[in-house]
């Protein structure tokens, strides 16, 4: 009667470490896909994190993903002051412009 319940336990330890094995090898998978897609992203010109594209005001901006920097691309930073005609950042960059002469 023994030798039944030694099988019945070698098989359910099998079984254990098969679904380890199998949790293993998940989390390995999703880490190497996290790595390719990271890879794909263009570097940070800062550190050497990459950056990620995030919507701050339904505008798309580029936020590295290690020190946190914000990237913005050509236009971006006239279509936030557009939004904010008379709020600080516009204030800042009109007075940091050159004057039209």
């Amino acid at each position: 009667m023994s030798e039944i319940f030694d099988e019945r336990r070698k098989a359910l330890e099998e079984e254990y470490f098969r679904r380890k094995e199998q949790e293993a090898l998940e989390k390995l998978r999703a880490k190497l896909r996290d790595q390719a897609a990271t890879a794909q992203l263009p570097p940070c010109p800062k550190c050497d994190g990459r950056l990620i594209e995030t919507e701050f005001e339904k505008i798309k901006i580029d936020q590295c993903s290690r020190c946190g920097g914000v990237w913005l691309d050509p236009g971006e930073l006239q279509q936030l002051m557009a939004r904010e005609e008379q709020g600080w950042l516009s204030r800042l960059w009109h007075s940091l412009a050159p004057e039209k002469g």
